[in-house]
């Protein structure tokens, strides 16, 4: 299997090099990884390209690529450019450091690299790993990812449906905020919405008088409805939600062509 993997922590991130040691599991010794990340953080960047000027790319060692550009990107790139004589067969996204639960996926640049292989029509994950006081600070982060990360990515790939030419489905995994030995399973799950928690802006001065403002997250602790993606993290599991590009409200399209 030929991989592409990507983040929006940089090029040096451990989240990297935890997907990297994924991958390469999967990949076998037959196959091949490639990277192409960020020479820089692009966290909360979305599914951001740059549209309107160039990007530098440099080759940093043997199928290993920095991009000065967001992880869609670095997709784009890799797709295009670094492995166009022979694509993957997978593109992987992450580990991100934090959750891309809930209202978090509309916003992650590691969705992002996931979404633009999808619309590339290549099967693509996305991985994150979710932080609280049962894990935050631990000697390695990444360990659920390590351990488990294959394993979730295979059972992933097995049941992947057969699809149309259309919006293809991408996939959104969050690790738990646990030990790797105290995860207690997978579940599939919907996208969760925090209620009351949202981003916001915060000022502060600097030394000199200016004035700046920070974007601050909400709440990363709050549950969501049970079935969904961070109410299944908080209780120890990996949560799998299947996603697609496809931004139509269907719920309201019905009533929408009926009053006009």
């Amino acid at each position: 299997m030929r991989i592409l993997i990507t983040n929006d922590d940089g090029i040096n991130a451990p989240g990297l090099a935890a997907l990297e040691q994924v991958a390469e599991e999967l990949a076998g010794p037959e196959g091949e990884v490639w990277i192409v990340a960020p020479a820089f953080e692009q966290s909360g960047v979305g599914h951001c390209i740059s549209y309107t000027h160039p990007m530098l790319i440099a080759r940093l060692g043997e199928r290993r690529f920095a991009a000065e550009g967001s992880p869609a990107d670095c997709v784009l790139a890799g797709l295009h450019d670094v492995m166009k004589e022979a694509l993957p067969d997978l593109v992987l996204s992450g580990v991100n450091r934090g959750n891309n639960a809930a209202e978090n996926a509309l916003y992650s640049g590691t969705l992002g690299g996931a979404m633009e292989a999808a619309l590339q029509g290549l099967p693509a994950i996305a991985l994150s790993q979710f932080f609280g006081p049962r894990n935050y600070g631990r000697t390695d982060p990444f360990e659920i990812a390590r351990s488990h990360g294959a394993q979730v990515i295979r059972r992933i790939l097995d049941t992947w449906p057969d699809e149309r030419p259309d919006y293809r489905l991408f996939y959104n995994v969050n690790f738990p905020p646990v030990p790797a030995a105290e995860v207690k399973g997978i579940q599939a799950a919907r996208q969760g919405f925090r209620e009351g928690t949202r981003f916001s802006a915060e000022p502060h001065l600097s030394p000199a008088g200016k004035r700046f403002l920070w974007i601050k997250g909400g709440d990363q602790q709050q549950r969501t409805a049970p079935g969904t993606d961070a109410a299944a993290n908080l209780d120890g599991y990996v949560s799998v939600t299947p996603m697609r590009a496809d931004l139509t409200a269907d719920d309201a399209l019905e009533a929408l062509q009926a009053t006009l």
